[in-house]
């Protein structure tokens, strides 16, 4: 699982540049609004909604934007209709990859989405093709440090986490879904700083790439991200520490 955490840690120095160019509040607002569209505008009662604005949170969005987001989901202001699509393809080294549309104009975003894979050395698949190697689940990465790894472990697990692991770097908090929440909630209570904190699509087995070929890999998950209609992008690499480090 180390390469998942590495490329957790790459996105969320990316996400924080992002940010002041607004493009992840605009991935946040078009998630909460689709939550709330899909299983309404009641956080309680809506699981998806709580993670986004958990995670709206974690980015200081502002509250307004938030309610405003959800309101446009329920019908209760005038909002985009947006749709949701899961494309799946593959990268440089065979690196499988899952990438979760968000858009107002599909054949836009498949277009988009075709052209940067085919340009930083990927190829889009079939329906099917790399997603049996993903598993849904709450994914928290700690930074060595600030808590030591047997009282995270006993604490985690006690909110009901499935793993806790050790990277080399930081420590992983592997949960179900459902669990993802209350075992936030427990680290939370213990002032524990997260450096990523999300509901994701953790792959099974990791892919080695190196060199050239992970180069590659991150020119292409870039230019995946930076597309508007594409809201995540999910893998199964695992890089070299030079590389990360570059």
């Amino acid at each position: 699982m180390s390469g998942h955490s590495k490329w957790a840690n790459i996105k969320h120095r990316k996400g924080a540049a992002d940010a002041k160019r607004g493009k992840v509040f605009t991935k946040l607002i078009k998630e909460i609004t689709m939550a709330a569209r899909l299983g309404g505008g009641d956080a309680n009662a809506n699981p998806r909604l709580r993670a986004a604005i958990i995670a709206a949170k974690a980015e200081n969005m502002p509250k307004d934007n938030m309610e405003r987001a959800i309101k446009k989901g329920t019908g209760e202001l005038e909002g985009v209709n947006y749709e949701e699509n899961t494309y799946e393809g593959y990268g440089p080294g065979g690196v499988a990859i899952l990438i979760d549309s968000v858009t107002d104009n599909k054949n836009r975003a498949v277009s988009e989405i075709r052209h940067a894979l085919t340009k930083h050395g990927g190829n889009m698949g079939e329906s099917g093709c790399v997603s049996w190697m993903f598993g849904k689940k709450g994914y928290l990465v700690i930074e060595k440090g600030t808590v030591e790894e047997d009282a995270l472990m006993e604490l985690a697990l006690e909110a009901g986490a499935e793993d806790v692991r050790d990277d080399g770097d930081n420590f992983e908090v592997i949960t179900a879904p459902d669990s993802f929440e209350a075992v936030k909630a427990a680290i939370d209570a213990k002032a524990i700083p997260c450096v990523v904190a999300e509901v994701s699509m953790v792959p099974q087995n990791l892919t080695p790439v190196e060199g050239e070929t992970a180069q590659k890999l991150i020119r292409l998950i870039d230019a995946l991200e930076d597309c508007d209609d594409v809201q995540k992008v999910y893998n199964n690499a695992d890089l070299p520490d030079d590389i990360m480090d570059e």
